[in-house]
């Protein structure tokens, strides 16, 4: 599985993990959740450890944990951080979605 932290996503993640005093272990995990207008949307958060069955990839300098059912729908997807005039926040680049939303937060597989 290949999943991308740009440099950008990747400083902004480790500001999360310096502020939640993560230590070596810790790392991002990247979910995918039923919901959304379009049936999935993107989830993320700090985490100490990896559970049993995660799937761990290192991406810019980070631990990435994804777990079984996530993966299929995370493979080759690129996290990128943006800073705009509309506002900062993570966004997604899927190959695998078949379509989303306007709001860019939920898409179709």
């Amino acid at each position: 599985m290949q999943l991308t932290l740009t440099d950008n996503a990747a400083q902004e993640v480790k500001k999360f993990l310096e502020a939640e005093n993560v230590g070596n272990g810790g790392g991002l995990r990247v979910r995918v959740v039923p919901g959304g207008c379009s049936g999935f949307q993107y989830a993320m958060n700090i985490e100490e450890s990896p559970a049993a069955t995660d799937e761990v990839i290192e991406s810019g300098g980070l631990r990435v944990f994804v777990d079984m059912f996530s993966a299929q729908y995370l493979n080759e997807v690129q996290i990128d951080y943006v800073n705009s005039v509309m506002g900062s926040g993570f966004t997604f680049t899927n190959p695998n979605a078949s379509g989303g939303c306007g709001c860019g937060s939920s898409f179709t597989a």
